[in-house]
């Protein structure tokens, strides 16, 4: 039983990472921090949890923790990172993964030099949607793909994340919190990598970073693919791969909340048509991450993979200021 600590227990934590603990079978929660100390034994009480800590050093430094999942604000992750490598701890950290793509290299190389394991939490990964796609497009079943689209929008105005909208705690508006979601789903389902950007960002008086964006990538095997995302409109999200044989799409495909519907058309016609749950993604992703600690196969988000996305969102920022191309 892998024995995890979640560093900055907040609505995250309570909302989404608790309730997937609570199904896991070889994975559970022994401590957590906050920074307030009668919060930090108050959440403990609520969940049952063993220890309450304020800070990640003393969480790491509790025998009773083998892995630290880091749900800290951004501009956090890299100290809280190195805190837990320092002290020989497996890391799951939130995803974007970092401020920039240098802090994500010093994350990598310091779980390498310290022999433990690095995951981000690219949770759409472990849907049950986002895998139907990946698994369709490698089969061939709409040939080779040619387009591709993501879109993710959120109103987060609304946000419990206070910090959200804050440049010295986040990496970008919803380009950095919730694009990477998008582009990290588009390659994980198309097996390539991103080779170049071009990105727009719009700007309203609420928030000093972005409020809405857009990005072209050009992928390698020659995919073209587009992200649209807000931080002021309703949810939802989309997804959609074209093939030169047929078309995979689903309305809210990435989403955990309510059942989602994938389809598979060739021209006007239907192929297939399946109605599947992303319900337990969390619950997949830790149980899938402490299989990777003990021995089991490969994480599907490793540090390497968020490094590559910082890489990225670094590109698609410069190609907001340059109005240019841009490579990762």
């Amino acid at each position: 039983m892998l024995r995890f600590g979640i560093a900055g227990f907040g609505l995250h934590a309570v909302k989404r990472l608790m309730p997937g603990f609570a199904a896991a079978k070889n994975c559970t929660v022994t401590a957590l921090t906050r920074r307030d100390a009668e919060r930090a034994r108050e959440s403990a009480r609520e969940f049952g949890i063993a220890h309450a800590f304020t800070t990640t050093s003393e969480l790491c430094a509790c025998p009773e923790v083998d892995a630290v999942f880091i749900a800290t604000p951004d501009a956090l992750h890299l100290a809280d990172v190195l805190e837990g490598t320092k002290h020989g701890k497996h890391i799951l950290v939130e995803k974007p993964m970092a401020m920039n793509a240098d802090e994500a290299r010093q994350m990598v190389e310091s779980a390498r030099a310290a022999g433990v394991t690095l995951g981000v939490a690219h949770v759409m990964r472990f849907e049950a949607s986002v895998r139907w796609f990946r698994e369709r497009i490698a089969s061939g079943a709409i040939g080779k793909p040619v387009l591709a689209r993501a879109s993710f929008l959120a109103p987060l105005l609304q946000s419990a994340r206070t910090w959200i909208d804050d440049p010295k705690l986040a990496t970008g508006g919803p380009l950095a919190d919730i694009g990477v979601h998008c582009f990290d789903t588009l390659k994980y389902v198309l097996g390539a990598e991103v080779r170049s950007v071009m990105a727009q960002a719009h700007y309203d008086a609420h928030w000093t970073v972005e409020a809405s964006g857009t990005t072209l990538f050009e992928f390698g095997g020659g995919v073209l693919g587009t992200m649209s995302v807000s931080a002021r409109a309703p949810y939802q999200t989309l997804l959609e791969v074209v093939g030169q044989d047929g078309v995979l799409s689903a309305l809210n495909a990435m989403t955990v909340d309510m059942p989602v519907t994938v389809e598979h058309r060739r021209a006007f016609d239907m192929v297939e048509r399946l109605e599947v749950s992303n319900a337990n993604a969390y619950t997949v992703q830790v149980e899938e991450f402490a299989e990777a600690v003990q021995g089991g196969k490969a994480f599907a988000a490793p540090g390497e993979v968020g490094l590559a996305n910082q890489q990225i969102l670094d590109a698609i920022f410069r190609s907001v200021k340059s109005g240019k191309a841009e490579k990762p």
